[in-house]
């Protein structure tokens, strides 16, 4: 018997080859009847897809590139996982870059990866540096951005985000309501729009309850853990805050570790809550109060929307919004948690 090829079975079928093709790749816009007819068809007369041809014809890497800032921080590694979930189910490979949130790093990664050896590029902003000229080359190839957690408000690109002003009022709200009057809110990078927005819903928080808002109490702080020590350290001598909103994980970790040091007890001295989705938390002494982000819920909505625009022929600009929990621990209450529990 000759061999068959994909013209031949799509003639013995009185299909197009486009939609034989199709077929193979899994596309959900072929009738299962269709569809059914096909691959049975295929295994009658032995025929195997050649994917890698298909590929190179189409210009397909099958690949698309992650970029996140860390991977140390529990929030990425589950949203890297609904990405690469998505990803499998499409048929596609995933490559990770860390820019260690580092700018040079995160241009690097860019100007590798517009050459063509992804399909698309679904990111979490370093945040650094105002010029971002960089990312319209992918635009000029034709290689989608999405954008998660952390975004760049002058790309107009999808974007994945959470409620960060709402969470962030509720939990100073929350802080408010357990006696704090001195709250200080840490951040890394204020110019970044996540550290805006959730600075922002702090204000409001702290002008709804009547407590003027004091600068001094926003502390600066950096991604190394020795220098957040000492920056730490001294903002706790000199400002003496009762309650901490830490606006990233790490730097609820090095309060901990520098209110130990000054033998400031939490949260008899001071109370905390961060924005954190450390499997853990509740296992920490005292049990961290967090704002727990949905990241595995994050990573498959950027990928379904990459893929989204993978297959459109029209800019697609679709930006998420979905909701964060804030789970009251020992750390801001002073009750004693269950182990595990949210309450």
């Amino acid at each position: 018997m000759d061999r068959v090829d994909i013209k031949r079975l799509a003639e013995k079928l009185n299909l197009s080859t486009s939609t034989v093709s199709r077929a193979f790749r899994g596309n959900s816009d072929i009738n299962p009847e269709t569809k059914a007819r096909i691959l049975s068809m295929a295994k009658e007369f032995n025929y195997q897809p050649n994917h890698h041809a298909s590929n190179l014809r189409e210009k397909k890497s099958k690949t698309i590139a992650i970029i996140v800032p860390e991977l140390a921080n529990n929030f990425f590694s589950q949203a890297i996982h609904g990405i690469e979930r998505v990803a499998r189910e499409k048929g596609y490979h995933t490559l990770i870059y860390v820019t260690d949130d580092e700018y040079q790093k995160e241009v690097a990664f860019i100007n590798t990866l517009h050459n063509g050896r992804v399909d698309g590029i679904i990111m979490s902003a370093s945040g650094e540096a105002n010029d971002h000229q960089y990312i319209n080359k992918l635009e000029n190839k034709h290689i989608p951005l999405v954008f998660f957690d952390r975004v760049y408000d002058d790309i107009n690109v999808p974007k994945v985000t959470t409620d960060d002003y709402e969470s962030s009022f509720a939990a100073t709200r929350h802080l408010i309501e357990e006696g704090c009057r001195n709250i200080a809110f840490l951040v890394v990078n204020k110019s970044l729009s996540i550290g805006n927005v959730r600075m922002q819903g702090y204000h409001d928080a702290l002008e709804a309850a009547g407590i003027p808002y004091n600068t001094q109490l926003v502390i600066d702080c950096s991604n190394d853990y020795d220098e957040n020590f000492g920056i730490l350290s001294a903002a706790l001598k000199e400002q003496r805050p009762d309650g901490i909103l830490a606006s990233v994980e790490r730097l609820a970790i090095s309060s901990y570790y520098v209110c130990h040091n000054l033998n400031i007890r939490i949260p008899q001295d001071i109370r905390i809550v961060s924005f954190s989705s450390l499997e853990i938390a509740s296992l920490l002494n005292p049990a961290l109060s967090t704002i727990t982000q949905p990241a595995f819920e994050l990573g498959t909505n950027a990928a379904e929307l990459l893929f989204k625009a993978l297959d459109s022929d029209t800019p697609v600009n679709d930006h998420v919004v979905l909701s964060s929990t804030l789970n009251p621990r020992t750390s801001s209450t002073g009750r004693t948690t269950n182990i595990g529990g949210k309450g």
